[in-house]
């Protein structure tokens, strides 16, 4: 559907050949430098092939850090970095644009190589290749996640097979759902051993799902509405069978393709004071059956972890509120699922930091072979 001559939902997807395995690397070059996490010997930028939305082959790009000095015995252990919000267009990328908005991602990761662990990090599929990107697409960015440790193996000989998710915002429920899927999605030839997740974004469906003419009616902090918008938009490109665009009014219609196209800081300048109930026309629940819909496309798994796991959630975070990420780490520890929980009294980009004095001892545990004890404490 066309909006002012700009067109809504996903681009034609690229063929894929029959030997396009999951992890398939199709091209790859050096990163530019001021692009490199500090700590990194080399880093290089990945085309490869994954699993999006809709289950079939999709291309994704990615970067590869090594850290500095001679690997270790079986080759350095990986983490695959699940990167937070930056935008669905393409030049959203973080291989396109480093750190963008989120500089504090540059730091925490140099700490992490700086420990001696290697980083792939995916785009996702969509995000720099074609197609729009799923966002808070649980599911697909696992498969883009796992796929990404596959591809950095191939063309960097020095990465071992052992590995742990880890993310921030977006990233972290692409991290925590990677948990839940690492081990059926990574197959025998990786060996998965657990993740940490900071700034979850837990049952956002369940707020999503009351979307329509008049809610909200006020305008939402400027974060906020961009997560709206970007949610629409990779919900609508993901299933264009919903026909979202229908629910929405002219205004609604030309948000949702700006939202294909802009990346956060500038979407969150032109956005500013934009009630999003006024963008509908009809009540998403109109959809049938959209709390189970969106529960399937943006739900974290309440259950089926089979390795240790850590969420950190910050007291003062306006962007993942503290009670929705509790409720789930309740839910979990209820559950009786290998959750480790912790606040800390820091924004939602601050737990990234101020988290390392626990991730760091909990993820080499997890590459020693040690099984954290679940806790819910802070």
């Amino acid at each position: 559907m066309a909006v002012g001559g700009v067109l809504l939902g996903a681009a034609p997807a690229v063929a894929a050949p029959e030997s396009a395995a999951p992890g398939t690397v199709t091209a790859s070059e050096t990163l530019p430098r001021d692009l490199w996490y500090p700590g990194s010997a080399d880093a290089k930028k990945l085309t490869y092939w994954t699993t999006g939305a809709t289950g079939e082959p999709a291309l994704s790009t990615g970067t590869v850090f090594v850290p500095e000095g001679p690997a270790p015995e079986g080759g350095w252990p990986v983490l695959s970095w699940a990167h937070g919000t930056v935008g669905l267009g393409d030049g959203c990328a973080p291989s396109v644009v480093g750190p963008g908005a989120r500089e504090r991602d540059f730091a925490y990761l140099g700490t992490w190589l700086d420990q001696g662990y290697a980083v792939v990090a995916s785009d996702y599929a969509g995000l720099g290749t074609p197609g729009t990107m799923a966002y808070l697409d649980g599911k697909s960015e696992a498969h883009n996640v796992v796929d990404m440790v596959k591809a950095g193996r191939a063309v960097e000989p020095s990465l071992s097979n052992t590995w742990v998710a880890i993310g921030q915002s977006q990233g972290a429920g692409a991290a925590i759902t990677t948990a839940r899927y690492a081990t059926e999605f990574g197959g025998p030839d990786l060996d998965y051993r657990g993740a940490v997740g900071t700034g979850v974004p837990a049952y956002i469906e369940n707020i999503v799902a009351l979307a329509g003419p008049g809610f909200p009616p006020v305008a939402l902090p400027g974060g906020l509405t961009v997560y709206s918008l970007y949610i629409l938009a990779g919900l609508n490109a993901a299933h264009p069978e919903l026909d979202l665009p229908s629910l929405l009014n002219d205004s609604g219609r030309s948000w949702l393709a700006k939202a294909e196209t802009e990346c956060y800081d500038q979407l969150k300048s032109s956005a500013g004071g934009l009630v999003i109930g006024s963008l509908f026309a009809k009540p998403l629940s109109t959809i049938p059956n959209i709390q189970g819909f969106l529960a399937d496309y943006m739900g974290v798994p309440e259950t089926g972890y089979d390795k240790p796991f850590f969420m950190g959630q910050g007291l003062k975070d306006t962007d993942i509120i503290m009670p929705s990420t509790l409720l789930l780490a309740s839910t979990l520890a209820r559950n009786g699922e290998p959750v480790t929980f912790k606040t800390y009294p820091t924004d939602h980009s601050g737990t990234m930091a101020a988290s390392l004095p626990d991730t760091l001892p909990f993820v080499r545990a997890l590459f020693d072979g040690e099984t954290p004890a679940p806790s819910t404490g802070s």
